[in-house]
């Protein structure tokens, strides 16, 4: 899936995930995609509860080698 930008938070505990993830997010131009990379096992519950409060829309998200990947599109 294509992505305007990368945010690497793999290693970070909550709630880092996340407030790394607004401040790309507020960077961003409205339909734009964010992919975020984290280790954070609640990260997927964590980002998908602030994306739908926040207005935007979780695309996709998946698991590889303990690194979760979420694809976030700006509302």
């Amino acid at each position: 899936m294509e992505s305007t930008k990368v945010l690497d938070a793999k290693g970070l505990a909550c709630p880092m995930p996340i407030v790394k993830t607004k401040k790309e997010m507020d960077a961003l131009s409205s339909g734009e995609v964010l992919e975020i990379h984290a280790t954070d096992k609640g990260a997927k519950n964590d980002l998908a509860a602030w994306a739908q409060s926040g207005g935007h829309e979780l695309l996709k998200d998946e698991e590889e080698n303990g690194v979760y990947k979420f694809w976030l599109k700006k509302g």
